[in-house]
């Protein structure tokens, strides 16, 4: 976990039910809540239950869980009514990509021409 993680973290806060987050959708992976500071008309996170700090510490043994979340991405881009006008899927890895959450989640972005990012 990064140095300036809570512990425990926000999300995990969430998944335990000590923090309410309102739920747009979930699995048994993963939840979805809408984003309190939306980049965009539609901006939900996809979180997974498990733990896992950053894209960067995933590997073979988390490839359930990620298609789980990509799976629960495109259920609710398709009830939320993007699924045929686009969105955008995206992980924030660090600091510099401004993750704020030391909690890997999945930003789903849609609802307004995006263009090109970075």
């Amino acid at each position: 976990m990064a140095d300036n993680a809570p512990d425990p973290c926000l999300f995990c806060r969430m998944v335990s039910g000590e923090v309410p987050a309102p739920r747009v959708a979930e699995n048994d992976v993963a939840f979805v809540i809408r984003d309190i500071n939306p980049r965009a008309p539609l901006h939900l996170l996809i979180i997974p239950y498990q733990h896992v700090p950053t894209a960067k510490d995933l590997g073979s043994e988390h490839g359930s869980m990620l298609a789980s979340m990509f799976e629960l991405a495109t259920e609710v881009a398709r009830a939320e009514g993007v699924i045929e006008s686009g969105y955008r899927l995206a992980f924030n890895v660090g600091d510099a990509a401004g993750m704020t959450i030391w909690h890997l989640h999945l930003h789903l972005v849609g609802g307004r021409p995006l263009g090109p990012e970075g």
